[in-house]
């Protein structure tokens, strides 16, 4: 019986290390430091705050009356956000598999490849979405198709990255059996690393979608195709009540395909 509760006995809370507390009040100072206009911080003026309120309360009054009547007209825009996200997602989907297997180091050893795949990602994410969608508006012009390059670049970083990394970080002993036994790297990352990879490839495609509709309209302020177009419009005629509107319709898009995602994910992890 005693030894029973010995084994039962909880350990002893970790005391904080002198490092710890110094990492921590490192951070804090430094965090409050960036709200020090006199240190080259954040210039925080409350006075400017205080006087100015009211333009942004004017603003939330409007966009608190929606102007529903203004619905038919978004309708079509609307409908091309959805399939811009929709073709941007499939299509990054495809081409991210092969990428992330050459991107992470178990299913990948040769360190060359892996390199210029990883810095051509890391390019690729640290260029923002409206540069992507200026220059490419001006390559092939005002539409949809810009939009859903952009798109499709926006998630390949983001697929790559995270799906990369998950896979550098798993347990690949069922990886050593494979080569053990004598399999190409093709064949191990086809039989072993793939069906393992599923559930995150799966999860992440289905993250982007959710995140394509909301950067789609963002896109269109500089001409790149969808019902950002549409919303751009109407903020430069400062009809706030369209552009209230245009926000629940995407809030509206939005929720679905999250509900629709989650139950996606259900089936598929």
């Amino acid at each position: 019986m005693t030894a029973i509760l010995r084994e039962l006995e909880v350990p002893p809370r970790p005391r904080h290390t002198l490092r710890t507390v110094l990492i921590v009040s490192a951070i804090a100072a430094f965090t409050i430091a960036t709200c020090l206009p006199a240190i080259g911080g954040i210039e925080l003026d409350l006075a400017a705050i205080a006087k100015h309120w009211r333009n942004g309360v004017t603003k939330l009054v409007q966009l608190a009356q929606p102007n529903f009547a203004f619905v038919p007209r978004t309708l079509a825009p609307l409908l091309e956000t959805l399939q811009m996200a929709l073709v941007g997602a499939a299509a990054a989907a495809l081409c991210s598999i092969p990428l992330t297997l050459w991107a992470a180091a178990p299913t990948n050893p040769n360190r060359v490849t892996r390199g210029v795949v990883r810095t051509l990602n890391n390019v690729n994410r640290a260029v923002p979405d409206l540069v992507f969608a200026t220059v490419l508006v001006a390559m092939v012009g005002v539409g949809a198709l810009p939009g859903v390059i952009t798109l499709f670049l926006f998630n390949i970083g983001i697929v790559v990255k995270l799906v990369s990394e998950a896979i550098d970080a798993a347990d690949h002993r069922y990886m050593e059996a494979g080569r053990a036994a004598g399999g190409t790297q093709f064949q191990i990352n086809r039989a072993t690393a793939l069906p393992q990879a599923w559930p995150l490839f799966a999860n992440q495609w289905l993250y982007a979608l959710e995140l394509n509709v909301r950067v789609s309209a963002i896109l269109g302020i500089v001409g790149a195709g969808g019902i950002g177009r549409l919303l751009d419009e109407r903020r430069g005629f400062y009809a706030y009540s369209d552009v209230s509107v245009i926000i629940l319709e995407i809030l509206v898009v939005v929720i679905a395909i999250e509900v629709l995602s989650n139950l996606l994910r259900r089936r598929l992890v």
